[in-house]
């Protein structure tokens, strides 16, 4: 019997003011062991990720930084390949390169973004993915799809990392899903968020057995290159607390779910700290998922059950 995956946790730096918050996160994350400092892609509050990632990486020695996600509608392939291994280059291989459909509404809203059908934008990003891995090889790239025209262009700088950063795609349909197995190093199961907001509809799709449904997709469309990838849960709630069943109580009722559902989402950690370490190895048993991505705001609370779980 293999080895289990070790686990690895991120933090997501949202809505960094400046440099007085994002710098010391940095440094406290790897001083804990935190694995990768991640930033998200929206036109709201937040810092955009290519500085920032930059900035953190800068600030930092070991720490890998990485996008979780760009927004692939928000930029066309070949500037995006160019500033990623940017990146990459500068941070010495320290990036890990997530790339999504986009999905929140108000971003495509306020930006006068056309915001297309999910399978238009899955396709889309899809078809992006093959644009910046081919910009990735150093050979000059010829590609006319459905999508993007790219002419005898050779990607420059090549990235640290050979043949490239690790690619990380999260989501929670079935199409997604399946472009994350045949494309992705890393992949993160989240709920499933086709309504463009965070609310209670998305309840039902982070329950245990809807995560069993999604790493099945994933696993069909991977096939033998399944056992490599690393999977991977965002953690929504993460309280550690001595009233464990009055807050799943209280989550369960807001999201539509059961009590026990809540209790086993892979999107929630709550109790003792010693508890939340026991359902994040039974989690890895059942479902392999290794990768923990945690809030910026959880840091101080986990940063001892990081301590002690990260890399083993």
């Amino acid at each position: 019997m293999s080895a289990p995956p070790p686990f690895r946790f991120s933090i997501q730096a949202s809505h960094m003011a400046g440099p007085e918050e994002l710098i010391p996160l940095a440094r406290r994350a790897e001083d804990v062991g935190v694995a990768v400092l991640t930033v998200a892609d929206h036109l709201d509050d937040e810092l955009a990720p290519l500085a920032a990632l930059m900035a953190a990486a800068d600030a930092t020695t070991e720490l890998r930084v990485g996008s979780l996600v760009f927004a692939n509608d928000y930029r066309h392939p070949a500037l995006l390949a160019k500033e990623a291994a940017t990146i990459d280059r500068l941070s010495g291989g320290r990036l890990e390169f997530g790339l999504g459909a986009g999905w929140m509404a108000t971003d495509y809203e306020g930006a006068g973004i056309a915001l297309d059908r999910p399978s238009v934008r899955i396709a889309r990003m899809e078809e992006a993915i093959t644009v910046i891995r081919a910009l990735w090889s150093g050979d000059p790239v010829d590609h006319h799809g459905e999508h993007y025209r790219i002419s005898n262009l050779v990607g420059r700088p090549l990235p640290a990392q050979r043949p490239h950063p690790p690619i990380v795609i999260g989501g929670g349909g079935r199409k997604v899903l399946e472009v994350a197995g045949r494309q992705a190093d890393v992949i993160h199961l989240n709920p499933d968020l086709r309504a463009g907001v965070i609310d209670a509809r998305a309840g039902a799709t982070a329950t245990e057995e809807a995560t069993l449904r999604k790493i099945g997709w994933v696993r069909d469309a991977a096939g033998s290159r399944f056992d490599r990838l690393e999977l991977g849960t965002r953690i929504h709630l993460a309280i550690v607390t001595d009233e464990r069943d009055a807050v799943y109580d209280a989550m369960a009722s807001g999201f539509g779910l059961t009590p026990e559902e809540a209790r086993r989402s892979p999107h929630a950690l709550c109790g003792t700290l010693d508890q939340i370490a026991d359902d994040l190895v039974e989690r890895r048993e059942r479902l392999g998922v290794s990768a923990i991505g945690l809030s910026a705001s959880s840091l101080e609370e986990m940063a001892p059950l990081i301590s002690r779980l990260a890399g083993t």
